[in-house]
C-alpha cells in the first residue's frame, strides 16, 4: 500500500474541478489524447449540458515521479460543487486520505469552498490548497491567496504551500500530482486482516445486477468469494472485481487501500445500500466487530409529489425511483394518492436543484413524463406532547387551535463583495432572516452569517441573491433545527372543486400575497372553456356534504367562450335576441350542474405555479 494515494477534488461550483481532472488524465496518460473530451468524468448527458457535476466519479491513474523510479497508483474521486449535492462530497471524503481544495483565481473563496473545507477537516484529511484558472486576464492570485491563508491557517502546518495551476492549459498540474504523492498519507489497513469494504456508491446493471463502488479498508476480495453485507444481512457471491480507468476494468483482485468495484450479483435493489460494509461470509459471526462506520443518514427537507401522466404506469415509476435511489441515497419516497392526480409518490429532496435533476433523470433514463406538485418543507406538529412530521400540505389540519407547528431553519453563509452588503441584508430581512455574524475574508470581501426558515430558500431566494449582488454572491446552508411558526394551509379551488395538488402552507401574514400570485398564475395559463372558470385561494377550506366554504382571500375568473347565437338575426323585436341569450346562459348552468364543467388542469398551469 506504500504506493497508493487516494484523494478527491473539492471546490465551489464552477471552480474547475472537472477540467483539472481532465488534465490529470492527460498527464498520467490514463486516457489517450485522441479520446479526451471535456468533462470526461461527468458520465451523464445532464452533467455535460448543465456544466455541473452531479455524481461523484472515481478513476485510477498510474503515475511516476520524475526524480524516482517508483510508480504510484493515484485514486481520484471527482465531486460535485453545488450545495444540493454536498452528500456526494461527504461520501467521497470518507473513502480517501487527501483532498485538493480548489479555488478560482477570479471568484476567490466562496460559500461551498468553506463548507467543503470544514468537511475535509472533520475527516482528518491532508489538504492541498490550489488556486486554479491563473491564466485568466482578470485573475486575482495574490488577493485570493490571502483569502485562502485566512481560512486555512487553523489546519495547515507552518510550512504549507499554496499551489497555482490552470486546468485549461495544464500549467502547474505536474506539481499538484507530485504534492499528492509526497504529502497525502498512504492508506491505513492490512491485507492479512479480515476483509472489510465500505460501499460509497452503487449502480444497477440490467445484466449483472447491483455494482458496488467500494474502498477496501482491510483484506482482499476476488471473483468467486462468498460475501456478506452487514447492514442488509444478505449473502452473495462476487461475480467480478475491478477498478476505474474511468470505465470499469476487470482485475484479479482488490486489496486493502484500493478503490474499485464489486459486481455483487444482487438483483434486488434494496440488498446493497450506500454506507454498508462488505465482509467475507466466513466472518459473518464477527459482523458486529467488523462493521465500519458508514455515513450519517441524510434527511431530505424539501418534499413534492411525483404523479404519473397518462400512459405512465405506477410500477414503472416505482422501479425508476428505486434505480435512481440506488445511485442517490439521499432520495426519499413513499406511496401517495391524490384524488386529482391519482396514485404517485411523495418524494424528499435536498433542494430544488436536486428535485429538478431527479425529475430529469426519470424522464431521460426511464422515459417517465411526470407531474410534480408544489414543493414544501417538512413541518413538525406538536399536540399534547406528541410529535409528528408532515411532508405535504394536505396533512396540515385546517383547525390548529391546540397544535403547535414548527418549521425547519437553516444557517446560511453568504460570501460577497462588500459593496452589495445593503441589498443582501434587505433581501434576507424580507425573508425573515436573523443576522448572527459578519467576517471579513479580505479588505473587499465579507462572509455574512444568517439564520432563516428553510421555506424562504424554496421560492426565488437564490435568484434574488444573484440579482442584488450582480452575480457575485455565493450561498451555502445547513439545517440547524425546528422553530415555532404561524402558518396555515392555503387551498386552491377551481370551478368549485378543490385541487389538492395545488395546496400549500403559507405564513398567515403572507397568505394574501401568495394566494394572489397562485390565482393570477392559473388565470393566465388555464385554457378557456364554454363556461366560466372561477379560481379561488381559500383559507380554512371545508367540504362537508354539500357544504363547501372557507375564507376566500383571492379570486379570479377565466371568461367563457361565447357562441354567437344571435348572429343570424336581422331586425325584428329585441326580445327574441334576449330570449336566445338567456337560453344560452341556462345551458351553461346546466352543463356545470351535470358535472360537465370539470376543469382538467394542464401541466403548464402547475409549472406556472411552481415558478410563481
Amino acid at each position: 500500500m506504500n504506493n497508493i494515494r487516494n484523494f478527491c477534488i473539492i471546490a465551489h461550483i464552477d471552480h474547475g474541478k472537472s477540467t483539472l481532472a481532465d488534465r490529470f488524465l492527460e498527464v498520467t496518460k490514463t486516457v489517450e489524447k485522441r479520446k479526451m473530451k471535456e468533462q470526461l468524468l461527468d458520465q451523464m448527458d445532464l452533467e455535460r449540458e448543465r456544466g455541473i457535476t452531479i455524481k461523484l466519479q472515481p478513476v485510477r491513474m498510474d503515475y511516476q515521479l520524475n526524480t524516482k523510479e517508483e510508480k504510484y497508483i493515484l485514486n481520484l474521486i471527482d465531486t460535485p460543487g453545488h450545495v444540493d449535492f454536498a452528500y456526494e462530497v461527504s461520501r467521497s471524503l470518507a473513502a480517501v486520505e487527501g483532498a485538493i481544495l480548489l479555488v478560482d483565481a477570479v471568484q476567490g473563496v466562496q460559500a461551498q469552498t468553506l463548507a467543503n473545507y470544514h468537511l475535509a477537516v472533520e475527516q482528518g484529511l491532508k489538504i492541498i490548497p490550489v488556486i486554479n484558472k491563473i491564466d485568466l486576464p482578470n485573475a486575482r492570485v495574490k488577493e485570493v491567496e490571502e483569502e485562502l491563508k485566512e481560512i486555512l491557517v487553523e489546519s495547515l502546518e507552518d510550512n504549507f504551500q499554496i499551489l497555482y495551476a490552470s486546468g485549461k492549459t495544464g500549467v502547474g498540474v505536474d506539481k499538484i500530482l507530485e504534492e499528492i504523492v509526497l504529502k497525502v498519507p498512504m492508506p491505513s489497513g492490512e491485507i492479512d486482516k479480515p476483509t472489510q469494504a465500505l460501499i460509497f456508491d452503487s449502480v444497477y446493471d440490467d445484466y449483472r445486477g447491483v455494482v458496488a463502488y467500494v474502498r477496501l479498508v482491510n483484506g482482499e476480495v476476488k471473483k468467486g468469494d462468498k460475501i456478506y453485507l452487514i447492514g442488509t444481512k444478505t449473502d452473495s457471491e462476487v461475480l467480478e472485481v475491478g477498478y476505474f480507468k474511468p470505465q470499469m476494468i476487470k482485475s484479479e483482485l482488490l486489496k486493502a487501500g484500493e478503490i474499485g468495484y464489486i459486481v455483487t450479483g444482487f438483483k434486488d435493489l434494496s440488498s446493497c445500500k450506500v454506507g454498508d460494509t462488505i465482509i467475507k461470509n466466513v466472518d459473518k459471526a464477527r459482523a458486529a466487530d467488523l462493521h465500519l462506520v458508514g455515513y450519517k443518514e441524510v434527511k431530505p427537507m424539501v418534499f413534492a409529489g411525483l404523479f404519473c401522466k397518462e400512459g405512465v404506469e405506477l410500477e414503472d415509476l416505482r422501479e425508476g425511483l428505486e434505480k435512481v435511489r440506488l445511485t442517490d441515497a439521499s432520495l426519499y419516497f413513499e406511496p401517495e394518492n391524490s384524488p386529482a392526480l391519482g396514485p404517485g409518490f411523495r418524494c424528499g429532496f435536498l433542494g430544488l436543484l436536486h428535485l429538478e435533476i431527479i425529475q430529469e433523470r426519470l424522464r431521460r433514463e426511464h422515459q417517465l413524463d411526470l407531474m410534480v406538485t408544489v414543493p414544501s418543507v417538512a413541518y413538525k406538529l406538536i399536540e399534547k406532547n406528541k410529535e409528528r412530521i408532515i411532508r405535504s400540505p394536505q396533512e396540515l389540519p385546517n383547525n390548529l387551535n391546540s397544535i403547535v407547528v414548527e418549521e425547519p431553519w437553516v444557517k446560511i453563509d453568504v460570501i460577497t463583495p462588500k459593496e452589495f452588503l445593503g441589498g443582501i441584508m434587505k433581501l434576507v430581512a424580507d425573508k425573515r432572516g436573523q443576522h448572527t455574524e459578519t467576517n471579513y475574508l479580505s479588505e473587499t470581501r465579507i462572509n455574512l452569517h444568517y439564520e432563516l426558515p428553510l421555506s424562504a430558500l424554496l421560492t426565488d431566494f437564490y435568484d434574488k441573491l444573484k440579482s442584488v449582488s450582480s452575480g457575485y454572491a455565493s450561498l451555502n446552508y445547513e439545517l440547524v433545527g425546528y422553530r415555532p411558526c404561524a402558518v396555515e394551509r392555503l387551498d386552491i379551488v377551481v370551478a368549485d372543486e378543490m385541487v389538492d395538488s395545488l395546496a400549500t402552507i403559507v405564513y398567515r401574514d403572507a397568505a394574501y400575497e401568495v394566494g394572489r400570485k397562485i390565482v393570477d398564475a392559473l388565470k393566465d395559463t388555464l385554457p378557456r372553456q364554454m363556461f366560466e372558470i372561477r379560481i379561488q385561494a381559500v383559507l380554512g377550506y371545508q367540504d362537508i356534504g354539500h357544504q363547501k366554504g372557507g375564507k376566500v382571500i383571492a379570486s379570479a375568473r377565466v371568461a367563457p367562450y361565447r357562441k354567437d347565437v344571435v348572429g343570424y338575426l336581422y331586425g325584428g323585436d329585441v326580445s327574441r335576441k334576449i330570449k336566445l341569450l338567456e337560453k344560452q346562459k341556462k345551458g351553461k348552468k346546466k352543463m356545470l350542474a351535470l358535472g360537465h364543467g370539470k376543469v382538467d388542469i394542464p401541466s403548464e398551469a402547475y409549472l406556472a405555479v411552481l415558478k410563481r
